[in-house]
C-alpha cells in the first residue's frame, strides 16, 4: 500500500529542476501513506512527473522501489495497491521468457503490462489497486481504479496543468493548483455525508470512479472509459441466474471465501484482522484462523457506552476461534482527540462519525501489526442493512393507506418529542432496545409523505432534505440516484438498493473512511469480500438467499454457521457509532457553538445560517436529535477552518 501522485505540465515549459522539486513536495505531501521509502521520475521534454510514497508489504528490499520502469524502457509505473494473483502472473510470464529482478507485484504488473498489453492485463487482476502509467513510446498518460474503488484516485484539470494523486494534499503541494469550492459538491455532502464521485470538493477536480480509466494522450483532453462495470455485471447475472441447491451454494461461497481470505494472508510483515463480532469481521476471522497454522491477531476497541460496545461481542468470538486479541476500551477524552485531526486526515468534508472509532482501531492495530483484514462490503453484499428488509415491506404497507390516513400517523408521530418516544422505548431492555428510537420514529413521520420507492430510498440517505437551500449559490448534481433506467434494470427492490449502495455509499464512504484512517497510521486494510470473484458470485444468487425472513445475509450466516456457534453472533445490528448526539450537548458544545455562530456562517458566505442556528437550539434543547445534519455542517466547517480555501 502506497501513495502516488505526479502532474503534467501541458505547455511542456518548466524546467526539470522545478519538475522534480514540485514532485518531491507532492510525493512528501503523502508520507503518511508510504513512510518506508520515497521516489520520483520525470521526463521533462514530455513535462511528465510521477512521484510514489511506499509502504513496504510485500519484497521490503529495494527491488521493490517505486516509480518503477518496465525492462523495455518503454512504462513507468506508480502503484498503490495489491495483487493477490501476482505470483501466477508471475510464473506465467516466467514461461514466456520474462526476467525479474525482484519479488514484489509491481514488477508483475508493469511486465504484464509491457507483454499482454493494458486492456487484456487488467481483467486478469484480483486485488485492489490505484495507479498511473506513463507509456514514453506513445506518449499516453493513463491513470487506473480497481473494480470496487478500494483505493483512491483524484485528477485535476486546469487550464495548462493536469494533477493526479491518491489524496487532495499532494495537490496543494504543487504551485498551479487552485483549490476553490464547488457549492454544487457541498450541496450534495449535506445529503449524504459524504462528497458522491465523480465530483470532489474542489472545482475542476474530480474521484476517478470505480472500474475506471482515464487516458491522457499528448495534446488531447483526457477521456474516461469503463474496464469494469458493476452495473453491467450485476444486470447480466440477474437475468441469467443458475439454479442453486442451498447445500451447494454453501459449500460454493466458503470456497470462494477461503480462497479470497488466503490470498490476503499473503505478507512479508505481520498481519492480523479487525473484529467486531459481527457476522462480516467474523467470517473473515473465521476463516483467517481456520488457515493459520499459529493464532491470528485480532482487534476491537470498546466503549463503555453500552449502546456503542462491541468489544465484549468480538472478545467471546475471539476466544471461540482462539485468536491472540487485543482489546481497548476508549474513554471520552480519547475520541475526542480524534476530532480535530479530522479534516486534515480526510482532505475534504466528510461527515460518517463512525470515522472517529475507524481511526482509533486502526491505530491500535497499527501498534502491532502492518497488515488488517476487515469485514467492509458485507452489508452491502449480502444485504445487511435495515432497509433491506424493512423499505419494500413498509412500502407494500404505506401504498395501502390512503393520503390522509398517512398524514394523520404522522402527526400522531410528531405530537411527541423524540425524548418522549425514548422515554417509552425505556421500559425495553437495553439489548432489545433500538438505538435513538423517537428520532428514527420522526423520521418515519417524514417518510408517510414520499411517493414511490425511489423517493423512499433517497429519503433514508438524506441528512438534509432540501440541501440547494441551504448553500449559497449551490445546485445539487444529479447522478446515479437519480437514474429511471436503474429501476428498469433492477426491478426488486432490495437489490436495486444493493446495488445502488454498492457504487455510491460503498466506494465513497465506507471504503474512503477505512482507506485514509488507516492509511494515516501506516497500515494497510485489505477486504476480501470485496473480491470481484466473490462480488460476481453473489450477485449469481437468488434474493431468497440473502434475505429470509427478515433477516439479511442469509447465505453468509450459513457459512459462518460451520465456524462459530450463532449464540455468538446473532444479535441486532449496531454499527460501528459513538454517541456523537450526547457529546454535542457535552463536551464539543463550545467547539460546535464557535463553528455555527451566526456571525461566522454570514460571513463565510456558504450557508444560510437561519436552518443551521434553528438545528443546533433544538438538538441543544433536546427537542430533536439533529446529529448527522449538525455533525456534516460541523465537519465542513472544521475542514474550511484546516483548509483556508477560498471562499469563491
Amino acid at each position: 500500500m502506497c501513495g502516488i501522485a505526479g502532474f503534467v505540465d501541458l505547455s511542456r515549459g518548466m524546467p526539470a529542476d522545478r519538475l522534480a522539486a514540485t514532485i518531491r513536495r507532492m510525493a512528501t505531501a503523502l508520507r503518511h501513506r508510504g513512510p518506508d521509502d520515497d521516489g520520483a521520475w520525470i521526463e521533462a521534454e514530455a513535462g511528465v512527473a510521477l512521484g510514489h510514497q511506499r509502504l513496504s508489504i510485500l519484497d521490503l528490499s529495494p527491488a521493490g522501489h517505486q516509480p518503477m520502469e518496465s525492462k523495455s524502457g518503454r512504462y513507468v509505473l506508480s502503484y498503490n495497491g495489491e495483487i493477490y494473483n501476482f505470483q501466477e502472473l508471475r510464473a506465467e510470464l516466467e514461461g514466456k521468457g520474462v526476467a525479474f529482478r525482484g519479488h514484489c507485484d509491481t514488477e508483475v504488473i508493469v511486465e504484464a503490462i509491457a507483454a499482454w498489453g493494458l486492456a487484456a492485463t487488467l481483467p486478469r487482476l484480483i486485488g485492489m489497486f490505484a495507479f498511473v502509467l506513463w507509456d514514453r513510446e506513445a506518449r499516453t498518460l493513463t491513470l487506473v481504479r480497481d473494480r470496487m474503488g478500494i483505493k483512491p484516485l483524484y485528477w485535476a484539470h486546469q487550464n495548462n496543468l493536469f494533477l493526479f494523486a491518491s489524496e487532495l494534499k499532494a495537490f496543494h503541494a504543487h504551485p498551479g493548483f487552485r483549490a476553490e469550492v464547488n457549492r454544487d459538491s457541498l450541496t450534495s455532502f449535506l445529503r449524504h455525508n459524504y462528497i458522491p464521485a465523480p465530483h470532489s470538493i474542489y472545482r475542476n477536480t474530480f474521484k476517478l470512479l470505480p472500474g475506471t480509466m482515464l487516458t491522457l494522450c499528448w495534446g488531447g483532453k483526457p477521456e474516461l472509459s469503463t474496464w469494469w462495470d458493476l452495473r453491467e455485471i450485476a444486470g447480466k447475472a440477474l437475468h441469467d441466474r443458475p439454479e442453486f441447491e442451498e447445500e451447494e451454494a454453501r459449500e460454493a461461497l466458503d470456497g470462494i471465501l477461503r480462497d479470497a481470505v488466503k490470498r490476503r494472508m499473503v505478507a512479508d510483515v505481520p498481519l492480523g484482522a479487525f473484529l467486531s463480532g459481527g457476522i462480516d469481521s467474523s467470517t473473515v476471522t473465521a476463516l483467517m484462523q481456520a488457515q493459520s497454522e499459529q493464532p491470528i491477531r485480532t482487534f476491537t476497541i470498546g466503549f463503555h457506552e453500552e449502546a456503542y460496545d462491541e468489544a465484549k461481542d468480538a472478545k467471546r468470538v475471539a476466544g471461540h476461534l482462539g485468536t491472540e486479541h487485543t482489546e481497548l476500551y476508549v474513554e471520552p477524552r480519547d475520541a475526542l482527540e480524534v476530532i480535530p485531526k479530522l479534516p486534515l486526515i480526510y482532505d475534504e468534508p466528510f461527515a460518517d462519525s463512525s470515522q472517529i472509532p475507524t481511526f482509533l482501531v486502526s491505530e491500535l492495530t497499527r501498534q502491532h501489526v502492518k497488515v488488517a483484514l476487515s469485514g467492509d462490503g458485507g452489508d452491502e453484499l449480502f444485504a445487511g442493512y435495515n432497509r433491506y428488509f424493512w423499505a419494500e415491506a413498509l412500502w407494500r404497507k404505506l401504498r395501502l393507506l390512503p393520503k390522509p390516513a398517512r398524514g394523520g400517523m404522522a402527526m400522531a408521530i410528531r405530537a411527541l418529542s423524540p425524548a418522549q418516544w425514548d422515554g417509552i422505548f425505556g421500559i425495553v431492555p437495553p439489548r432489545l432496545r433500538p438505538r435513538l428510537a423517537g428520532d428514527k420514529l420522526h423520521k418515519l413521520a417524514d417518510v408517510f409523505a414520499l411517493s414511490s420507492r425511489e423517493a423512499l430510498y433517497r429519503q433514508l440517505l438524506t441528512h438534509w432534505a432540501e440541501p440547494a437551500s441551504l448553500v449559497h449559490g449551490g445546485k445539487e448534481p444529479t447522478g446515479i440516484l437519480w437514474d429511471a433506467g436503474v429501476a428498469d434494470e433492477f426491478p426488486d427492490f432490495t437489490e436495486r438498493m444493493q446495488f445502488l449502495d454498492s457504487v455510491t455509499y460503498l466506494p465513497d464512504d465506507i471504503l474512503t473512511k477505512v482507506d485514509r484512517a488507516s492509511m494515516r497510521v501506516g497500515l494497510e486494510a485489505r477486504v476480501p469480500l470485496l473480491d470481484h470473484r466473490v462480488v460476481e458470485f453473489v450477485w449469481r444468487l437468488p434474493g431468497s438467499m440473502k434475505v429470509r425472513k427478515g433477516e439479511g445475509k442469509w447465505l453468509l450466516r450459513r457459512v459462518l454457521d460451520r465456524y462459530v456457534p450463532k449464540a455468538l453472533v446473532e444479535r441486532p445490528k449496531m454499527g460501528f457509532g459513538v454517541p456523537i448526539d450526547s457529546w454535542l450537548r457535552g463536551p464539543l458544545r463550545d467547539w460546535g457553538e464557535a463553528l455555527l455562530s451566526e456571525r461566522r456562517l454570514r460571513e463565510e458566505g456558504f450557508f444560510d445560517p437561519e436552518p443551521i442556528r434553528q438545528k443546533w437550539q433544538e438538538h441543544l434543547g433536546g427537542k430533536r436529535n439533529w446529529q448527522y445534519p449538525l455533525w456534516d455542517v460541523l465537519m465542513f466547517q472544521a475542514w474550511l477552518e484546516q483548509a483556508g480555501t477560498s471562499r469563491k
